[in-house]
């Protein structure tokens, strides 16, 4: 079949038309970065917009004033005062013991009484030794008769003198078994060596007691020994005759005086605290031997300081600061309160207000209450709420 031969077809060969695609592609590729660069500066209007916007909000949206209590430094004296930890020890206290070996046939004590001395407290057996006194009683009475002959004898002349010296030796010999058998008679009634009260009793009726066994235990409560040690550093401040004053847990809300009455003139070589003891009297019989106290020892005044609410100092690992309150004049001529972190060096805490050797002057006002979510720089308004109370007692549990 010949191609040119069939209908509709004009018998010319067949030859490709041209293509328009690039153009088309051009096109497309403009578009679609006209597209893109419209997006990429609408993103970028767009974050820039909202970053002007949110800072004119918080511009115009400040936090309010943080509500703080205020307190002025000032310049006063302050106590000058010591602490050191220690016990209390009796004056008097012994541990009641017999001094000889012996059977109890009456306990004439009540434990936990209060006695005088010389009072009565055990009575060993003694039949024996009273056995032993009738007889040499009864020989100093023969001796004595035997000696008065001999005298009156030699007194005129009829009796040699050895007889008189032989009856007076006798008599003396009964004398001295006399004597001797009434110490051991009062060995064996054991009574109070001095006024005192008495501890719980630790033997029976019956009981065979050895000598230096404990009967029971004699305090005398009236006076006691404040014992207490301080550094090296300190002892040169401490003197016989200065006010110490001591607190127990068992009464925190009472201060017991006294005065020093002893200071150890060695200081101890593996600690180097020197030992300081104190007398306390004692009229209510309140204080015990062997509690633990915390004592203070009142020194010479210094002079005066700069002091600040206990509670209006900062403590932090990089050092104590304080938040003081100062004016602030903005742009348009109005002023405000802000604070200022300021760190301070501070001395001794008493009555509830630190001692501030440096950082702040008498008459700064200081932030006693509320720092807590302080800055510095940060915007306040001093509380009508009034400062804390002088001391700041805790909570005791």
């Amino acid at each position: 079949m010949n191609i040119v031969t069939e209908a509709n077809i004009a018998g010319q060969p067949i030859q490709e038309k041209p293509r328009a695609r690039p153009v088309r592609m051009i096109r497309w590729f403009i578009v679609v970065g006209v597209l893109l660069a419209l997006l990429v500066g609408g993103l970028v209007w767009f974050n820039s917009f909202r970053g002007q916007m949110i800072a004119q909000f918080f511009a115009n949206n400040k936090p309010p004033p943080t509500p703080v209590t205020v307190a002025d430094a000032k310049s006063e004296v302050i106590p000058n005062l010591l602490t050191a930890v220690g016990d209390l020890a009796a004056v008097h206290q012994v541990n009641v013991t017999p001094d000889v070996s012996g059977r109890i046939t009456d306990i004439m004590f009540t434990a936990g009484a209060t006695v005088k001395a010389g009072s009565p407290l055990v009575q060993l057996f003694d039949a024996p030794d009273q056995g032993d006194l009738a007889s040499f009683k009864a020989q100093a009475i023969g001796a004595q008769l035997a000696l008065d002959r001999a005298k009156q004898l030699a007194a005129r002349q009829f009796g040699p003198q050895s007889t008189v010296d032989a009856a007076q030796a006798t008599y003396d010999q009964a004398s001295a078994g006399i004597a001797k058998t009434e110490a051991i008679i009062s060995q064996k009634l054991v009574r109070a060596p001095f006024d005192g009260e008495l501890g719980v009793r630790h033997v029976e009726v019956g009981q065979y007691l050895t000598a230096g066994t404990q009967i029971v235990s004699l305090t005398d409560l009236s006076t006691l020994y404040a014992n207490f040690t301080v550094t090296e550093k300190d002892s040169a401040a401490l003197k016989v005759g200065q006010t110490v004053r001591i607190v127990v847990d068992a009464y925190r809300d009472r201060n017991f005086e006294g005065k020093i009455t002893a200071i150890e003139p060695q200081i101890a070589t593996d600690t180097r605290n020197i030992r300081v003891q104190a007398t306390i009297e004692n009229p209510e019989h309140i204080l015990k031997p062997g509690m633990f106290t915390t004592t203070t020892v009142v020194l010479p005044e210094k002079p005066a300081v700069v002091t600040v609410p206990e509670t209006a100092v900062d403590y932090t690992l990089y050092g104590d600061a304080v938040f003081l309150v100062t004016e602030k004049k903005a742009d348009d001529g109005k002023t405000s309160l802000v604070v200022v972190r300021t760190f301070v060096v501070t001395g001794n805490r008493v009555g509830g207000r630190v001692e501030i050797l440096s950082g702040v002057k008498p008459g700064d006002r200081v932030v006693a209450v509320g720092q807590i979510k302080l800055q510095s720089g940060a915007a306040v308004a001093i509380s009508p709420d009034p400062t804390p109370p002088i001391p700041a007692t805790p909570p005791r549990y």
